[in-house]
C-alpha cells in the first residue's frame, strides 16, 4: 500500500516537515510536504494525494480552514496534527470533516500506523467481514423508515434524496445498519470503525456521530447514556 500512496504533509516548523518527511519516505510514501495552509490547498488540487496529514495551527490558511476547503472537495482521507490532546482545534478539526487526529510529538511509527489505518478503512469501505444486518433487505438495500443504505453501491439516500457520507461516515453507518436497536460502546466503535487496536479518543466517535446525525437525521441514532450508541430499527 505504502509504496503507492502519496501524501500531503502541511507543516509550518521546518525540523517537523523535514524530519516527518523523511521518516515517511523511508516507509515507501510519497510525500508533498508544504509550510502553509494556502499552498497546501494548491498542492492538494494539482496531486490530488490519497491521504492529508494537517497541523492544526499553519499560517496563512489555518489546518482547520484548510481541512474544510479539502472536505468541500473530496473524500480523501484528513488526519489533522494537534500539540495538544485536550485542544478545542481537535474537536474543531474533527467537525470540519477530519477523519483522525494524532497529537505531537509524535513516534514515527505511531504516525505510520494511524495513516495505514486509515487507508485502510478507506479501501474497504463496506466494513470487511461483518455479519449481515438485520433489516428490510431488497437487493443488498436496508431500509430504515426513509432511510435507504445500498450496502452494494456505497450510496445512502433519506426520503429519496442521496446521502453525501465520507467513507468514515459510511463506515460507521453500516456498523450501526449492522445491528440496529443494539447499542454500541465508543470503544467498540473504535475498535471497528478506525481500526483502534488501543484505546482512543471517544471524542472521535462523538463527532462522528453527530456529523452523520445532521446527515441522516437527528433522531436516528439514539445516545445510551453510559452505554454508547444505537440505530433505531
Amino acid at each position: 500500500m505504502a509504496d503507492q500512496t502519496h501524501v500531503l504533509f502541511v507543516e509550518d516548523d521546518d525540523v517537523i516537515r523535514e524530519a516527518t518527511q523523511l521518516a515517511l519516505e523511508r516507509d515507501g510514501f510519497v510525500v508533498t510536504a508544504m509550510p502553509d495552509g494556502l499552498s497546501g490547498l494548491e498542492a492538494f488540487r494539482a496531486d490530488r494525494p490519497d491521504i492529508a496529514l494537517l497541523d492544526v495551527m499553519v499560517p496563512g490558511l489555518d489546518g482547520v480552514s484548510l481541512c474544510r476547503r479539502i472536505r468541500d472537495e473530496s473524500t480523501v482521507p484528513v488526519i489533522m496534527l494537534s500539540a495538544r490532546a485536550d485542544s478545542i482545534d481537535v474537536v474543531l478539526g474533527l467537525e470540519a470533516g477530519a477523519d483522525d487526529y494524532v497529537t505531537k510529538p509524535f513516534d514515527g511509527a505511531v504516525l505510520v500506523a494511524r495513516i495505514r489505518a486509515v487507508l485502510r478503512r478507506f479501501g474497504h469501505a463496506g466494513g470487511g467481514d461483518r455479519t449481515e444486518p438485520v433489516a428490510s433487505t431488497a437487493g443488498g438495500v436496508l431500509s430504515f423508515g426513509d432511510l435507504e443504505i445500498d450496502t452494494e453501491g456505497m450510496e445512502v439516500r433519506r426520503a429519496g434524496q442521496p446521502v453525501a457520507l465520507t467513507p468514515t461516515e459510511m463506515r460507521l453507518l453500516l456498523e450501526f445498519s449492522s445491528a440496529p436497536g443494539t447499542v454500541l460502546s465508543r470503544d467498540k466503535l473504535l475498535e471497528r470503525v478506525w481500526d483502534y487496536g488501543w484505546g482512543g479518543d471517544t471524542r472521535v466517535v462523538d463527532v462522528h456521530v453527530q456529523r452523520l446525525r445532521t446527515k441522516i437525521g437527528q433522531d436516528r441514532i439514539e445516545t445510551v447514556r453510559g452505554f454508547g450508541y444505537k440505530l433505531k430499527a
